[in-house]
């Protein structure tokens, strides 16, 4: 599957620690590279939110999937994500 950030994403990312950025990129590859990335995910109740989460360290990455590709929404520590 692609990855492909929303603006909002982007700068979610880019507001976080240089280590964290890595971390969060490197496991988002790691996830689009399988064969079913969203076994990983947790589907979220509220679809305004996005469709899915993603649990990275102590933080969540908001996303939806659609025709094979993920779209990152939000990223965000987990005490402030919702």
């Amino acid at each position: 599957m692609e990855i492909h950030y929303t603006y909002k994403a982007a700068d979610d990312l880019e507001r976080l620690p240089r280590d964290v950025q890595k971390r969060i990129a490197e496991k988002m590859r790691f996830y689009a590279n399988q064969k079913d990335p969203l076994k990983f995910a947790k589907r979220l109740t509220d679809p305004a939110e996005g469709e899915f989460r993603f649990r990275i360290g102590m933080y969540r990455v908001s996303c939806d999937a659609i025709e094979g590709k993920i779209f990152v929404l939000k990223i965000a520590p987990r005490d402030k994500a919702y």
